[in-house]
């Protein structure tokens, strides 16, 4: 037998085993794996939102606001744009160049187009936040849920009662909490992980945007 039939097989045998461990956690527990699925979707299509954004690039910001600093106005224009740190270094520079723009308005243009990068940098946090949040509870919940069924089953049974059966059952309850956590935990772990990206693009948005600013109005004009 060929190795893509002994996966093939693992693969058959596996999902029966799969879903009866599912069904032994019941209702919760099914929600629980739809939640792992959405997770691990979101997740996925965050950190490529992050990437297609350019969370991690800073070499095209740089170069430009550089080219700025160094009086190089047209270098600077052309070198902005594209990335989130490089789209706010091009709002900044265009708005220092807008004559018809004071100061104070050229600020709160550049600080318009910082909150729209971040609020795109943050988008999908939320979701991973409740899954960290409410997992773990169904999880607690399917547990307890499962806990009355065995005591129940116990106190039918009454003095005929197998402790073996109520063993089984307590462990089947508690898979639901394992789950719970087991869909909590990277999900915090990847939210924290955002996050920090999050805030370090917004440092860095800050200062490159002060480093633009610090240049006079009759600087920027030339």
């Amino acid at each position: 037998m060929n190795g893509e039939g002994l996966i093939g097989e693992g693969m058959t045998g596996a999902l029966p085993e799969l879903v009866a461990a599912l069904d032994r956690g019941g209702v919760v527990l099914w929600v629980i794996a739809a939640m792992s699925v959405a997770t691990t979707a979101l997740i996925l299509w965050k950190f490529w939102r992050l990437a297609q954004a350019g969370a991690w690039s800073t070499r095209r910001a740089e170069t430009a606001v550089a080219a700025w600093l160094a009086g190089d106005m047209a270098a600077a224009a052309r070198a902005a744009g594209g990335d989130l740190r490089s789209r706010l270094v091009a709002a900044a520079i265009a708005a220092r160049r807008d004559p018809s723009l004071t100061e104070v308005a050229a600020r709160e243009e550049t600080l318009r187009v910082a909150r729209v990068g971040l609020a795109e940098a943050r988008a999908g946090l939320r979701g991973l936040d409740l899954v960290a949040t409410v997992a773990p509870l169904l999880g607690l919940l399917g547990t307890v849920l499962g806990m009355i069924a065995a005591f129940q089953a116990l106190q039918v049974a009454g003095a005929r009662a197998d402790p073996s059966l109520l063993a089984g059952g307590i462990w089947e309850a508690l898979l639901t909490t394992a789950a719970g956590m087991g869909v909590a935990i990277p999900a915090g772990v990847a939210l924290v992980w955002f996050e920090s990206i999050a805030e370090r693009l917004q440092a860095d948005m800050e200062d490159l945007a002060t480093r633009i600013f610090l240049r006079g109005p009759a600087e920027a004009a030339g």
